[in-house]
């Protein structure tokens, strides 16, 4: 009884090792060999005194967007909608890899279990990447309620009255806010929400807009910036 229970172990094994090395699955194995060079590489730095996490996060708010390049607000958006400056970079890209990776690896189980086959690359990737984006950003948004902070860089949301900021998603109109990038004054990357101060007017993607009056929480009734050299 124990030699059939453990051929059918083996068995599994075998499946298994044999989905992990599939020619279909070598996007998602990839991922997880990066993510485990990033422990490693991190684990090393934190013992030299070093960390990858803060570097990163110290050189994204100097990622300044062009305030005409819409493909660039297009991915700052992106980046906002992950919760990135909420939550370290480092966490965000470990989370996608991972998520992704396991969407790919049970795309490709499944697939082979129904079909008898893998699905080809081109068509697992990107349904395991929009299969994972949903996963990081509900992950990183319980995170970032869980990330301390110092009392250096932790402030008030209402001290970002008066800085200017970049919309990069959508068009704002009173009571239909848009999403805007602002740094803080340590430097921080925050991303709120912002809706014009005033009656019929709008503030579009790419605008550069001056934050007047704190709403409620990350939302702002903004105007468009008088002086858009101070960006």
């Amino acid at each position: 009884m124990w030699f059939l229970r453990l051929r059918e172990l083996l068995k599994g094994g075998n499946r298994t090792m044999s989905l992990f090395l599939a020619p279909q699955s070598w996007p998602f194995l990839l991922a997880l060999i990066l993510l485990i060079a990033i422990a490693v590489i991190e684990g090393l730095a934190l013992l030299l005194g070093f960390s990858i996490s803060g570097w990163l996060d110290d050189f994204m708010p100097d990622m300044d967007v062009p305030s005409g390049d819409m493909a660039g607000h297009v991915f700052d958006a992106w980046l906002g909608w992950l919760h990135l400056g909420k939550v370290p970079l480092l966490v965000v890209l470990s989370l996608l890899l991972t998520t992704f990776a396991m969407a790919g690896f049970v795309i490709n189980g499944v697939a082979h279990s129904i079909l008898g086959e893998y699905p080809p690359v081109f068509a697992s990737v990107p349904l395991a990447f929009l299969g994972a984006l949903p996963v990081v950003r509900a992950s990183a948004a319980a995170i970032s309620r869980l990330v301390p902070r110092d009392e250096t860089s932790a402030e008030p949301l209402a001290n970002l009255v008066g800085k200017i900021g970049v919309v990069i998603n959508g068009t704002a109109r009173v009571n239909y806010p848009a999403q805007a990038r602002v740094k803080n004054d340590h430097g921080q990357t925050l991303y709120v929400h912002v809706e014009p101060d005033g009656e019929n007017q709008q503030l579009v993607a790419g605008e550069s807009v001056l934050l007047v009056k704190q709403i409620s929480g990350a939302r702002f009734l903004a105007i468009a910036n008088p002086r858009p050299d101070l960006l």
